[in-house]
């Protein structure tokens, strides 16, 4: 399984069908970068990664792992607060990730964003030398999130062997994931903002968040998010905007929606350097929500924030 050359990407989707087709995708995975000396990170859902840690070890200076249905509960923030830390943790080196984004529990909604998290690891570590696998269990998940996977990953891996994906276009899932939002069922609190009403904003949310009775600690989180986001319209996108805010039976939303354009795909996606000034408003938010749907073209964007009320994440 070892790829050939080095100082690159290699970005594959590993399809099983069973718990034997998972470790015998990964546990050698694991043990050729150990033999390497390359660090190896292990991200996946709880149930994957004890049948992982069983057959390789517990976590170490050469291993890590990391629960992804905590750690990549949105999938926007899995590239910089998940893969590039890890990566940066290794400036030198050469490292093995195993990321498995999708799985079973994973809701409707957030599909879409996982499978531009998924078209977008090409782009942000094009350059990084680093050796990704991503399982996706084919038993479970639907065909739709298979194809995604196909035209995501350049490589495709199973018990048949490793092989070229011939549907490889991460470009055009993440333009055909880039769709309108869709209006909800549930009825809205708008507030319209400018510069001299921005501190309206913060108030608005949390009288909001209060009356859906969204954790104390959680209020705070979404008070940065959507702050981030105001200030970010008043500064950068015509200086206005419009906040929208509902809840249903599992969240609490909130939607920034203004005239501006996020022309890059990976706005938000990568964490600037300790010494870069600006870029992180998007990246903050990512990590504080729960998930972050976003569509964007050159008449405006809307970026709409989900913070779970209560209850845990589904595996």
């Amino acid at each position: 399984m070892t790829p050939s050359g080095s100082a690159r990407l290699v970005h594959e989707g590993l399809f099983y069908r069973d718990r034997a087709e998972l470790l015998a995708g990964t546990v050698p995975f694991v043990t050729e970068g150990l033999a390497n000396g390359e660090p190896v990170l292990v991200a996946a859902p709880p149930d994957r990664l004890a049948l992982i840690r069983d057959r390789v070890g517990a976590d170490d200076d050469r291993v890590r792992y990391a629960d992804m249905t905590e750690a990549g509960r949105n999938p926007g923030r899995i590239i910089p607060w998940v893969l590039q830390a890890f990566l940066d943790r290794h400036p030198d080196q050469r490292v093995r990730i195993i990321g498995e984004p999708v799985w079973a529990g994973r809701t409707e909604a957030e599909q879409p964003a996982c499978a531009q998290h998924e078209a977008l690891i090409n782009a942000a570590f094009a350059d990084r030398d680093a050796h990704i696998l991503c399982p996706y269990d084919t038993a479970r998940l639907d065909a739709e999130v298979l194809v995604d996977a196909g035209r995501t990953h350049p490589v495709l891996v199973d018990a048949a062997g490793r092989r070229p994906s011939p549907t490889f276009a991460p470009e055009q899932v993440v333009t055909g994931h880039n769709k309108p939002l869709p209006d909800p069922d549930e009825p809205v609190s708008v507030l319209p903002y400018a510069l001299d009403t921005l501190a309206d904003v913060r108030r608005f949310v949390t009288d909001r968040a209060q009356a859906a009775r969204l954790d104390p600690d959680r209020i705070a989180d979404l008070q940065i998010a959507v702050t981030e986001l105001a200030a970010n319209s008043v500064a950068h996108a015509g200086g206005a905007g419009v906040l929208r805010v509902w809840h249903t039976g599992e969240h609490l939303v909130c939607e920034i929606h203004d005239g501006g354009w996020l022309a890059d795909p990976l706005a938000g996606r990568l964490a600037p350097r300790h010494d870069g000034i600006g870029g992180r408003g998007l990246v903050i938010v990512h990590a504080l929500c729960d998930l972050v749907l976003l569509h964007t073209t050159a008449a405006g964007t809307t970026v709409r924030l989900h913070m779970r009320l209560g209850g845990g994440t589904t595996t």
